[in-house]
C-alpha cells in the first residue's frame, strides 16, 4: 500500500476547513441561545445526539458494525456514552453562558486532563517536558479565568472545566475501547446517551422552539458532523503535531467571530493566560497522540488531538 503524502496540501487545507466549521458550530449555537431562550445547551446536546444517532445507523446498522446491544450491556461503552453527553452538555452550556470565545479555550484544556487520566489509569509513561508544559498549562489556565478581575471565577468556569476533565476521561476510553468495539459503536454511545440525558430536561421545551429554531438546531448538529469528518479525513495526510497546531487557531477564529459578532471581548491578562494555556496544550497534545474525544463514525478513526 502506498504510503500517505505529507506533504499533500489537501490536508492542510481539510483541517483548516474543519476549524471554520467548529467555529461556526460554536457561533451558530452561541446566536441560538440569544435569539431562542429554549435552544439551550441540554437542547442542542439533545438535537446533536438525534442527527448523530442517525448518521451512524444509516452507515453502520443492520449490521455493519453498530452494536445497540453494548450501548447498555457493555460497562465501558455505556460510560464513554454517559461521560460524554454530559461534557458536550456542559461545552454547549458554557458557550451561552460564557460566551463563544471562552467556552471554547476552557474545553481545549482537555488533552492534558486526557494524558494525566491515562498515566493514572493505562500506566502511560508522561515524560519530564510534558510535566512541565502541564504545569504551565494549568498556570496559564489560572491566569485565564481569574484575569478579569470585575469578572473573577465563576461558577459556569468550573463547568467548562468539568466539562474538559470530562472529555479528557472520554478520549482515554475511546482509546480503551478500540479494542474491542466498532467505531460506530464507540460514537453512537455518545449520540444515544446526550438522547436519554437530554430529552428529560430540555423535551418540554421542544414545543415552545419556533420553526426557525428547531432547523438551526439541525444544522448545527449536521455541521459539527461535517466538521468531525472533515478533521478524520486531513489526518490521513497530516502528522498529527501538524494537525493540533492547526487546530489551535480554533480559539482565535472563534474569538475574532465571537468579537464581531456578540462583542465578545478579553482583557490583555485573560490573553496572556489563553495564549500560555493553548500553548502548553499543543505541546502535550502534539507529543502524545490523544485521540479526538468524538471518533467521525463515517471513516476509520486515527488517534486525534481534539467539540
Amino acid at each position: 500500500m502506498k504510503p500517505p503524502d505529507t506533504n499533500d496540501p489537501r490536508g492542510f487545507l481539510l483541517m483548516l476547513l474543519s476549524v471554520f466549521l467548529f467555529a461556526a458550530n460554536t457561533l451558530l449555537l452561541r446566536a441560538l441561545g440569544l435569539h431562542f431562550p429554549a435552544a439551550d445547551g441540554w437542547m442542542a446536546a439533545l438535537y446533536r445526539g438525534i442527527v448523530g444517532m442517525l448518521m451512524v445507523a444509516a452507515l453502520y446498522g443492520f449490521g455493519r458494525g453498530l452494536s445497540l446491544k453494548a450501548l447498555v450491556g457493555t460497562k465501558l461503552v455505556a460510560l464513554r456514552g454517559i461521560v460524554g453527553a454530559f461534557s458536550i452538555a456542559a461545552f454547549y452550556l458554557t458557550i451561552a453562558e460564557l460566551g463563544a470565545s471562552r467556552a471554547v479555550v476552557l474545553n481545549l484544556t482537555y488533552p492534558i486532563f486526557g494524558t494525566l487520566i491515562a498515566a493514572w489509569w493505562l500506566k502511560e509513561h508522561v515524560s519530564r517536558a510534558a510535566l512541565l508544559w502541564m504545569f504551565a498549562g494549568f498556570a496559564g489556565l489560572a491566569v485565564f479565568v481569574g484575569g478579569d478581575a470585575s469578572r473573577g471565577i465563576s461558577g459556569w468556569d468550573l463547568v467548562g472545566l468539568a466539562g474538559a476533565f470530562g472529555a479528557g476521561i472520554v478520549v482515554v476510553l475511546i482509546r480503551k475501547l478500540r479494542e474491542t468495539e466498532h467505531a460506530g459503536t464507540i460514537y453512537a454511545s455518545q449520540c444515544f446517551y446526550s438522547i436519554a440525558l437530554a430529552l428529560p430536561v430540555s423535551g418540554g421545551k421542544v414545543a415552545s422552539l419556533p420553526g426557525a429554531g428547531h432547523l438551526w438546531l439541525v444544522a448545527a448538529a449536521v455541521i459539527v458532523g461535517i466538521s468531525q469528518l472533515v478533521m478524520t479525513n486531513a489526518y490521513r495526510t497530516l502528522p498529527v503535531s501538524r494537525g493540533s497546531s492547526i487546530q489551535m487557531l480554533l480559539p482565535l477564529v472563534t474569538a475574532a467571530g465571537a468579537y464581531f459578532l456578540f462583542h465578545e471581548r478579553f482583557t490583555a491578562i485573560e490573553l496572556a493566560g489563553a495564549a500560555l494555556t493553548l500553548f502548553a496544550t499543543w505541546r502535550v497534545a502534539s507529543a502524545r497522540r490523544v485521540p479526538a474525544p468524538e471518533p467521525s463514525p463515517t471513516v476509520a478513526i486515527p488517534d486525534l488531538p481534539k467539540p
